[in-house]
């Protein structure tokens, strides 16, 4: 069955590269018109934007915004109601910034990771819902993370921390919207190689270790996760709300 995006339009946060630019090829494949955003280095955003849009033949409309602030993040949303409105929301903006112990806690850190990995999304959240509501419909994906569940690697306390706190504002949303049916739902990535995470906080040797403890015995893709996103998105996850998708190839079964 194809998933048919045709009049629809998205928001994916965080979308230059990895996860989250794949969610916008998948998304602007489907037929739906797609704003993607990066906070820093505009020339790189508007270069991966033409890329998608050429390859793909869609539309996709770069914001150059910082979605832990608000008059940032309200950017997005003007810019997606000069498409025709905001059907669909992706949360994916987050990192972990760096490994910083609890031993050695850090104030300053804990506020950066949890404004761009909670605070930006529960602002984008609050920008979409009057739009969602007034269309009788839409769909939210946050992303999660794996360490959610499991703590993660060392020094990622507050970095779980945030993508616990992802899960569970899901749940919430999810009951606090959906009779105006709106559907929230997570997706809790494992490890996905060809990201800019791993490359940059997981050691070399681990890359190759992981795959031999993982029942499918690969490393996860950015498509494998932009694969659920467009599932979650779509009319085939139509009475799906407050779920948390684990994309981890069974190396954390829930």
């Amino acid at each position: 069955m194809k998933i048919d995006l045709t009049g629809k339009v998205a928001i994916v946060t965080g979308s230059s590269q990895g996860i989250g630019k794949a969610a916008v090829e998948a998304l602007v494949k489907a037929g739906a018109k797609v704003v993607m955003n990066k906070h820093n280095k505009e020339e790189i955003l508007k270069a991966v934007a033409k890329e998608i849009s050429d390859e793909c033949g869609g539309t996709v409309v770069p914001v150059l915004a910082d979605v832990t602030k608000k008059e940032d993040a309200q950017k997005l949303i003007d810019a997606s109601l000069d498409l025709g409105g905001v059907d669909i929301l992706v949360n994916n903006a987050g990192g972990l910034i760096k490994r910083v112990p609890i031993a050695e806690f850090d104030q300053a850190h804990y506020h950066q990771v949890m404004d761009v990995n909670l605070l930006s999304a529960l602002l984008m959240c609050n920008f979409v819902l009057p739009h969602m509501k007034a269309k009788g419909e839409g769909s939210i994906v946050n992303l999660s993370s794996q360490a959610a569940h499991d703590g993660g690697g060392p020094g990622s306390a507050v970095y779980s921390s945030s993508k616990g706190a992802i899960w569970t504002m899901t749940k919430s949303l999810a009951k606090e919207v959906g009779p105006e049916k709106i559907r929230v739902n997570c997706i809790s990535p494992g490890f996905i190689g060809q990201t800019t995470f791993h490359d940059t906080f997981t050691p070399r040797e681990a890359h190759e270790n992981v795959k031999t403890i993982v029942p499918l015995r690969r490393h996860g893709s950015p498509e494998d996760v932009a694969n659920a996103v467009l599932f979650l998105a779509s009319d085939l996850s139509s009475y799906i709300t407050g779920q948390t998708i684990e994309v981890n190839g069974g190396l954390l079964m829930a």
